[in-house]
């Protein structure tokens, strides 16, 4: 058994393999799937292919894999909008927890706010004095109700006392676009696609939403120093497969993967764009899967956010 499991995952892939990413091209869990996937081509000799399947909070992507064979050719990248539906949704049509197998954790982002250059706030303090004197005046977008950049805006209007209104879209791409173009203020976006245009001057950054400030932008306050005490959110990536898949198989994904991870061109190239590298054990991401369930499932009751 232990022989025919070796000899499996020694095989494995023998065609090539779908990476489902439930969001459309461009935001930040895209761009970092692109690079990952590239490198595990390179490493099997395999074409994986970014398959992206955008819309309903990151729902119809995931439950596309869902669906997929346990074969270890369908597999799913995704991020927080997976542990937040679970309790924002009163029904799935899929289980988070029983559907899926954890293989590791690619990396964590700060989400950056970042605002149009018309809007006349030059830091996070004169953001919230603003927003306090034109109540659900300025517009935020999200990648969809209920996604990790929805719920760090919903965080930031309850610790500021701030009334903001949200535009859900089906994408960080298209909530880009319509910012880029003043169609809305306001985003809470990982660093990876909005670096390009706070550095072109398109878009000005006010604060991360980590604890620390990230290493790529040294000079950009936390919001919690910024003038919102308390206030902390970020954001993550990972791997998973459908639930089935023979452990042989996870255990190459999960070994090339964080391999890959450790890669210093690798590293140097998310951490470029404001991600940190993880590369979890399957346990450790399992574990994490739990706890984050459990986290922003307390934020999202407290704030009496549902999906119908």
């Amino acid at each position: 058994m232990l022989y025919g499991g070796f000899a499996l995952a020694q095989n494995y892939p023998t065609k090539p393999v779908r990476a489902i990413v439930p969001y459309p091209p461009g935001g930040g869990t895209d761009i970092m799937s692109r690079a990952i996937c590239a490198k595990l081509s390179e490493a099997w000799g395999m074409q994986v292919v970014v398959d992206n399947r955008g819309g309903g909070g990151t729902i119809i992507g995931t439950e596309i894999a869902s669906r997929a064979p346990a074969d270890g050719y369908t597999l799913l990248i995704t991020s927080p909008s997976f542990v937040i539906n679970p309790t924002t949704r009163a029904k799935l049509p899929y289980d988070t927890v029983k559907d899926f197998q954890p293989v590791t954790q690619f990396a964590s982002q700060a989400y950056v706010l970042v605002v149009h250059p018309k809007v006349p706030a030059r830091d996070v303090k004169e953001f919230v004095a603003l927003a306090k004197a034109k109540p659900d005046a300025l517009n935020f977008g999200s990648t969809g109700v209920g996604s990790g950049s929805h719920l760090a805006g919903e965080l930031f209007k309850y610790m500021s006392g701030t009334h903001l209104t949200h535009v859900a879209y089906k994408g960080m791409g298209p909530a880009l676009t319509d910012l880029l173009g003043a169609q809305t203020q306001f985003i809470f976006a990982t660093i990876l696609p909005v670096s390009p245009h706070v550095r072109s001057g398109r878009l000005r950054a006010l604060g991360v939403t980590t604890e620390k400030r990230a290493t790529t932008l040294p000079d950009l306050p936390t919001i919690a120093e910024a003038g919102v005490p308390g206030y902390h959110a970020n954001s993550w990536s990972g791997l998973f497969a459908p639930t089935g898949t023979p452990r042989a198989i996870i255990e190459k994904l999960n070994t090339d993967a964080v391999k890959i991870l450790h890669q210093s061109d690798t590293r140097e190239r998310l951490a470029a764009d404001g991600a940190e590298p993880a590369g979890t054990s399957i346990k450790a991401f399992e574990a994490f899967i739990r706890d984050e369930i459990v986290k922003w499932g307390k934020v999202i009751r407290a704030a009496k956010i549902s999906i119908q």
